[in-house]
């Protein structure tokens, strides 16, 4: 199987006849329908697949009963795929990652997020199927961070257009590692400096790039004006960045899936957050996910 190329795969690109576009929202996701997963698609399908990820957001895919191995498989025709530090791997698919919690530990990941932003060159999009849900609760929200960006009040746009945030996996993952562990992938996966606005590789959009799972706070920010004294700088920082976090607490800009055994949600982590609902403990939600490598904010 080949991979379908950025360059080809633009966001103007036609989608094919072979499958359906019901869009959830007015400004977030799409139900793809009329599409079997189990078959190796051909590239035009792939390339207006990802025109609609890019237009859409995130996509959403119901009845798809596909094997670890068709899963990694699929994810890889949109491009490389990383293997997790951290959660626990697939036996035979370590770009697999397997999510949720258990009878006696709730899941936690119940925080607006951008996966793996804490990568110096985080991730293009994320490839999630649910396995096993309960009957109700345990929705998943995602959030178009580009209409966060383009609702913004303009001199808020002023403020922040040549601000960088920084990025760092210990936050939310060094309270799984023991200390040697946090010290060795503290030196694997130093903190990371990105725009608080990236660009779009393929759209061209300004997107609002912060998120309270793994922003920990903005680098230039002292830079950024003249402060009377140090609160004043140190204040303002993190007043200014909680504004920024609570864009993707707006309904207006998110889109709510209610899962079921065998759907698939494809999202673009450039453009949005999520957030994992954990309203279902004790019952038990697993997931797998592939996380497709995606290019340096700019």
């Amino acid at each position: 199987m080949t991979q379908v190329s950025e360059a080809v795969a633009s966001a103007s690109a036609p989608v094919a006849a072979s499958f359906t576009l019901t869009a959830s929202t007015p400004v977030i996701g799409a139900e793809v329908s009329g599409i079997d997963l189990r078959e190796t698609l051909d590239d035009a399908t792939c390339v207006a697949l990802r025109a609609a990820l890019v237009k859409h957001k995130v996509l959403f895919f119901r009845d798809q009963d596909i094997t670890p191995a068709q899963h990694v498989a699929l994810a890889r025709r949109f491009g490389e795929l990383e293997v997790h530090p951290v959660f626990p791997h697939h036996a035979d698919h370590p770009e697999l990652v397997l999510l949720g919690g258990t009878q006696s530990e709730k899941a936690r990941e119940n925080i607006y997020h951008s996966d793996v932003s804490w990568r110096e060159v985080p991730s293009m999009a994320s490839m999630l199927r649910c396995v096993e849900c309960p009957a109700t609760g345990g929705d998943t929200l995602w959030i178009n961070m580009a209409k966060a960006y383009e609702e913004l009040p303009e001199p808020v746009k002023e403020r922040i257009a040549s601000l960088y945030a920084v990025h760092d996996i210990m936050p939310s993952f060094g309270t799984r590692m023991t200390q040697a562990e946090r010290d060795a992938n503290r030196a694997r996966f130093p903190a990371v400096s990105h725009p608080v606005v990236r660009t779009h590789p393929e759209s061209g959009e300004k997107i609002l790039y912060v998120n309270e799972g793994f922003t920990t706070h903005l680098a230039n920010y002292l830079q950024s004006g003249t402060f009377r004294v140090g609160f004043d700088f140190r204040y303002g920082e993190m007043e200014l960045l909680q504004y920024l976090f609570r864009q993707a607490a707006v309904p207006e800009y998110q889109v709510r899936l209610k899962w079921q055994p065998n759907t698939i949600a494809l999202w673009d982590n450039r453009s949005t957050q999520h957030y994992a609902v954990q309203d279902y403990f004790p019952a038990v939600r697993r997931m797998m996910r592939a996380t497709i490598i995606g290019d340096k904010p700019y």
